[in-house]
């Protein structure tokens, strides 16, 4: 990592006081968003390739930002090495690796392995920034860990299930950490839209030739097309808005709690819309992650 987006991690985070209730409105709609995208791109995999539903989701994403005034705002030219960093962490590859991953493992299970970004996000940040969380911040990272470890334990060991597709998914969080480390400070100095539309247009110029390429082995479906446009314009466009803005308000490792509902989210709609089955270790391990997300949004007096 070089020593620009090193410093960037050592930026101090925005409050370190007790969630707001605009705080929890933006983590509650982008669990919702986040913990939705998993079953809608695996609905995108019935008829398109992996690379071709990585650059539609971009591709809408940037559309529907583009829509918006603000996201043409100006951002610093210092700001565009490390903006282009994050539409590669955040985006290029961990969009790539999420498809190609379902491939193997079902939604549900992308979602449960996605909920430990915020302990990758606090790694980092600790790496880096030799600085670790408050010892009640720091329990309720550990909380959280434990009922991810839950909520996941009962998909281990299933036969349908990849370990290359699971280790895809570890690979895609671990980008997510730094990824999230990145974009607090981005987002302080130029706002949410801005950043984010310029990282959403840098990933669409990168996949541009995946896209491509994968729409010669891709069929046409409306239900499929569908579900990307809804995965761009909320999931990939409004709900990283929302996250990045949460980042700055909150800090990075406090604002990656977001992350922990997205199991909750992906079983509820499998068991909804799949028939996938809830067992009692995810229903206790819920319990868990709600916990850890309480405690790790509280002020660290410590």
């Amino acid at each position: 990592m070089s020593s620009r987006a090193a410093s960037e991690l050592a930026a101090p985070a925005a409050d370190s006081g007790s969630f707001a209730p605009l705080d929890w409105a933006f983590v509650t709609g982008v669990a919702l968003a986040w913990g939705a995208s998993f079953l809608f791109i695996e609905i995108g995999l019935e008829s398109f390739e992996p690379g071709l539903v990585a650059f539609l989701r971009v591709a809408f994403g940037a559309l529907t930002l583009a829509l918006i005034p603000g996201a043409r705002g100006p951002v610093r030219r210092a700001d565009w090495p490390l903006i282009g960093l994050l539409g590669v962490v955040w985006m290029t590859v961990p969009f790539t690796l999420f498809a190609v991953a379902q491939q193997w493992i079902d939604s549900s299970l992308a979602g449960m392995i996605n909920a430990a970004a915020p302990l990758f996000t606090a790694l980092i940040a600790a790496l880096v920034v030799r600085r670790l969380p408050g010892r009640l911040q720091a329990g309720g990272l550990a909380v959280g860990f434990l009922g991810v470890a839950a909520v996941t334990s009962p998909s281990f060991g299933d036969a349908e299930s990849s370990t290359l597709g699971i280790l895809l998914v570890l690979l895609a969080t671990v980008l997510y950490g730094c990824a999230f480390n990145l974009a607090a400070p981005l987002q302080r100095r130029n706002g949410a839209l801005p950043v984010i539309w310029r990282a959403q247009l840098v990933a669409l110029v990168l996949l541009l030739p995946v896209g491509a390429t994968a729409a010669v082995g891709s069929e046409f479906d409306w239900g499929s097309l569908a579900a990307m446009v809804v995965l761009g314009a909320v999931g990939t466009a409004l709900a990283f808005v929302w996250f990045a803005t949460l980042a700055g308000r909150v800090g990075p490792t406090r604002g990656s709690l977001t992350i922990y509902f997205i199991p909750i989210v992906a079983i509820a709609l499998g068991a909804l819309l799949r028939d996938d089955p809830v067992h009692l270790a995810a229903m206790l391990g819920t319990g868990l992650v709600l916990t850890g997300a309480y405690l790790t949004s509280r002020r660290d007096t410590a």
